[in-house]
């Protein structure tokens, strides 16, 4: 939220003299009058038109907006597609050059969202968790995550010692414990420290 406070020779004056310095429109802001000013007579005992003039900003648009920026910067022109569910908001990037804003094993996606969820949040009243998601990397990459769960918690199993995955961001952490709660055999639980936290399978 950006604000500044302006004067005028009438209230109109001062409210058109703070949206130039915020660089916007009338529709995106709050106006409070302070002071209505007073022309006085022949120029005697007049007072300024005085308001406060606060910008709306909109949370979605300011990440989806350092997004383009970010990509662009990259060299990839995105598009991208915003779904909103309750206090948690889906960034679908699509483009011809994507990949690049994958990166290996999505360590460039999982940077990229770790930087919006920062943007998003400054400019939120309420928290809001962001999910970055492109070419459905997600959903390969949680089948992928599933299906290292199984191979791992029966080399648990077989060995008899406890196994340690590579770090991983706290949702994808999510998806092993999910994956293997249902298994009565094993347990998981985080370790370590952000960003080295990583998960281990033990058998019971």
């Amino acid at each position: 939220m950006k604000e500044v406070t302006a004067t005028g020779q009438n209230v109109e004056e001062a409210v058109k003299s703070a949206l130039a310095q915020l660089q916007t429109t009338r529709d995106s802001v709050e106006i409070t009058i302070l002071d209505e000013g007073k022309k006085g007579i022949f120029g005697f005992g007049s007072r300024p038109a005085t308001v406060k003039v606060t910008k709306i900003i909109d949370p979605i648009e300011e990440a989806e907006k350092f997004l383009t920026d970010v990509s662009e910067k990259m060299g990839v022109a995105v598009n991208i597609e915003v779904k909103k569910e309750g206090k948690q908001v889906l960034f679908t990037l699509s483009g011809e050059k994507i990949a690049l804003l994958i990166g290996k094993r999505g360590q460039t996606l999982n940077s990229l969202q770790y930087l919006t969820q920062l943007v998003i949040n400054r400019h939120s009243d309420q928290y809001l968790n962001v999910l970055l998601d492109a070419e459905e990397y997600r959903k390969r990459r949680n089948d992928t995550l599933t299906q290292l769960a199984g191979r791992l918690a029966q080399k648990a199993l077989k060995t008899g010692h406890k196994v340690a995955l590579e770090p991983m961001p706290s949702y994808e952490r999510k998806v092993i414990h999910t994956a293997l709660m249902s298994n009565n055999r094993v347990k998981t639980y985080s370790d370590g420290v952000e960003p080295n936290r990583h998960i281990v399978i033990a058998p019971k």
